[in-house]
């Protein structure tokens, strides 16, 4: 009998998810229950139990002749129940919340950005203190619909830098790094459209791909970037829209785009008819420029975005898109609608920063610590086991592969229980094909108690 209603009791669940996901909208019709049957190899009968049981919750409706149906209004759009079913420990967005959530006594070497201590704290305080005596209107007035002019010019010159040509009216502040893409995800894109990303890639362009109704595809990533074989295989197998990637320094990997995949990769693109959004968050971390598929396209099909979280402040909310004027245009519309009048706060305190006489000392002193970082960690990783995919020269990210047999999922799982936030490989992988690799942040890193907690849960399963 316990049996019986246990098998109800996964007929139900299944269906729930389904519409908790709106896979299943207000109206479809559900799986005839001999479908569902054979679908969940189960019996006829407690597949009928569990659809009568949901019909008198309200759920579904019976249809004489017909079949069941969903009732009621959409569901509450819950991201946990989009996509394969994981153990929550390797959900991105689990990751997220376990570090944003985490108090001072954590530990977040999981965690993707640099502890206080390496902002540019001096250059905001002197920021905060400048703006103070600035006019009212900077204090209080919303800004233009491209943002503060000053902001875009700086930008279009640092831009330059990199060989990408924009003019401040193709560069359009946002509020983030992720408001870019997700402004340029509801101009390019409709629900049931295919996206590529890099497998591994940024845990959260999976979960802002789901919250657009998205399908997202991954590539294998390789210390060059994505193999180029089964890019053009993805491109020929699922006409994907748009592509998501990091082109300067790679995250989880920490790897750089070469030049001859950027060349290829574009070639390939254009024959797509592919648009590619190209972060660049990690700009300042290089020590040798990567090169950018934006400097290559002349921005025709790519779109490149950034913001100063990683280097600047995590508080201070800002970042930009660059992109074809036309498009410009539009995705101006679209910030109006989304989120009205942007940041003129914000944009002043990071054009004081930025062009602050300490900044680039504060960003040559963080890469050199960056690099001591790295150097010493990765023998202390090495020693227990944990080994890295590739070693990259710049940047925080250590992508690193476990020793054989070990599921990072249980480990990070483990861990937390001793206040380490671990970020498992899972959660970087579309294809679900990095269970055994940890993202590890160097900078987050340095505490004995990290490598101490490590090594403990390490031995436990095995134990």
């Amino acid at each position: 009998m316990k049996q019986n209603h246990t098998r109800i009791h996964a007929v139900k669940a299944e269906i729930l998810s389904r519409i908790t996901s709106r896979t299943y909208l207000p109206g479809t019709r559900l799986p005839s229950v001999r479908a569902q049957a054979r679908t969940m190899k189960l019996s006829v009968s407690t597949v009928v139990e569990a659809y009568e049981r949901l019909a008198a919750e309200g759920l579904i409706s019976a249809r004489p002749g017909s079949g069941f149906y969903v009732t009621g209004p959409t569901a509450p759009l819950a991201l946990a129940e989009i996509g394969p079913k994981l153990d929550r420990e390797v959900d991105p967005l689990w990751v997220s919340r376990q570090s944003l959530d985490a108090d001072d006594t954590v530990l977040k070497p999981g965690c993707g950005w640099l502890p206080p201590s390496m902002m540019y704290e001096t250059g905001m305080r002197r920021a905060l203190r400048a703006l103070a005596r600035s006019s009212a209107s900077d204090l209080a007035e919303y800004a233009t619909p491209l943002g503060h002019p000053g902001l875009r010019q700086f930008l279009a010159r640092r831009m330059a830098s990199t060989g990408v040509e924009a003019s401040p009216e193709q560069i359009m502040l946002t509020e983030s790094g992720t408001q870019a893409i997700d402004l340029i995800c509801r101009f390019l894109l409709e629900p049931g459209d295919t996206v590529l990303v890099d497998d591994p890639c940024y845990f959260n362009f999976h979960a802002l791909l789901k919250a657009h109704r998205v399908r997202a595809v991954g590539v294998p990533y390789t210390p060059a970037g994505p193999d180029i074989e089964a890019f053009g295989a993805a491109l020929r197998d699922h006409a994907p829209r748009l592509y998501i990637t990091n082109s300067g320094i790679h995250n989880p990997t920490g790897a750089v785009l070469s030049p001859v995949i950027a060349h290829r990769l574009l070639k390939l693109a254009d024959a797509a008819d592919l648009v590619i959004v190209e972060d660049d968050i990690f700009a300042d971390f290089e020590i040798d420029p990567a090169p950018r598929l934006a400097a290559f396209d002349g921005l025709s099909r790519v779109i490149q975005i950034s913001s100063f979280s990683k280097t600047i402040s995590a508080s201070l909310r800002c970042g930009y898109i660059a992109a074809r004027a036309d498009w410009i245009e539009d995705l101006i519309d679209l910030k109006i609608a989304t989120s009205f009048g942007g940041g003129r706060l914000a944009a002043n305190i990071v054009l004081t920063a930025l062009t602050d006489s300490g900044y680039r000392k504060h960003m040559e002193a963080v890469r050199l610590r960056l690099t001591e970082a790295r150097e010493k960690i990765l023998p202390r990783l090495e020693a227990i086991g944990v080994r890295p995919w590739f070693v990259p020269r710049a940047g925080m990210f250590l992508w690193c592969r476990l020793p054989e047999g070990m599921d990072a999922a249980t480990i990070a799982r483990l861990c937390l229980k001793d206040n380490v936030v671990l970020a498992p490989g899972n959660a970087f992988s579309q294809s679900l094909s990095a269970g055994d690799f940890l993202r590890f942040n160097v900078a987050q890193s340095m505490d004995d108690q990290v490598f101490h907690v490590l090594e403990k849960a390490l031995s436990e399963p095995a134990s």
